[in-house]
């Protein structure tokens, strides 16, 4: 499975710090890209991946968000951090690197095509994180340019989590590299549950992760980018997988999925695994909408 590529440069590119005191507002950030995207709006992308890191520290666990997160997405209703949830906590840091006006990909119409988490030791509801958000590996698709954003979170300095999300810039002029899978999509593994989704399910993950892109919200967003109804968010699609998964998870782990066909809002999918650690959700017709790994440590 093609996933997200490891950064190789992080110990070869020097990157100044900008240290934040508190984390970025969301929505802020979202009007900041609309306005970039404009026409007129003047903005200059750049060719390498921006040579700054953005850091918090001391962001605490908010318990009842943690708890509101693990209903919508499935998980037991527990004090460890599922997977996910450090994503959704650090993921403002984040969107400040990509709405900055030099990003080398605008954040409209952006596709986020693969995530890769490792969980190197469970993280507890009362320990608070430290963030840093850098990007690296901007390189050409057939479709465009893909570049990681990598997240990491550190308790008392020492990384405790990662995440990297390959992003995917479509552009008019094919980037020439990489190349999209088109051939045939793997078997999928036995399906053993289904899953029916109800237009909330878009609605109920913004409140909870603070990711309020109306592509996931609302049928005229989501036309505006060319859809007829609402999509789930990939990284709820992800969640989602993990928690029907939570049983077997060991302590330490990295879960790797590429994301495929968008998952209409409502609608209704099927989820398998094997006991290798594979593990896919299609659509009623087996096209994938995701597939994924695990492996311990």
């Amino acid at each position: 499975m093609a996933g997200p590529q490891e950064p190789s440069d992080a110990g070869q590119v020097s990157r100044s710090r900008v240290q934040l005191a508190v984390l970025p507002t969301v929505g802020a950030l979202y009007r900041r890209a609309l306005l970039g995207a404009l026409p007129g709006s003047g903005s200059r992308r750049a060719e390498q991946p921006p040579t700054v890191e953005l850091g918090v520290d001391g962001v605490p666990i908010d318990r009842g968000r943690l708890a509101a997160y693990d209903r919508v997405c499935g998980f037991r209703l527990t004090d460890r951090l599922p997977a996910t949830f450090p994503h959704v906590m650090g993921f403002p840091l984040a969107l400040r690197l990509m709405t900055a006006p030099d990003f080398p990909i605008p954040l409209a119409g952006v596709v986020h095509v693969g995530n890769r988490i490792t969980v190197h030791r469970p993280i507890d509801a009362a320990e608070t994180l430290d963030f840093v958000a850098y990007a690296t590996n901007l390189r050409p698709h057939d479709r465009g340019r893909q570049i990681d954003v990598v997240l990491v979170g550190r308790v008392g300095g020492e990384e405790v989590w990662r995440g990297v999300s390959t992003y995917l810039g479509r552009e008019q002029t094919p980037g020439g590299g990489e190349r999209a899978n088109r051939g045939d999509p793997p078997p999928a593994p036995h399906a053993w549950a289904r899953w029916r989704l109800e237009r909330q399910v878009g609605t109920a993950y913004a409140q909870v992760s603070g990711d309020h892109n109306p592509i996931h919200t609302s049928r005229l967003g989501a036309r505006l980018f060319g859809f007829r109804r609402p999509i789930a968010h990939g990284m709820w699609s992800k969640a989602r997988c993990l928690a029907a998964l939570e049983p077997r998870l060991p302590d330490a782990y990295t879960v790797d999925v590429a994301f495929k066909l968008p998952v209409p809002l409502p609608g209704t999918v099927a989820f398998g695994s094997t006991s290798a650690g594979d593990f896919a959700l299609h659509d009623t017709r087996d096209r994938p909408h995701l597939v994924g790994t695990f492996r311990e440590r």
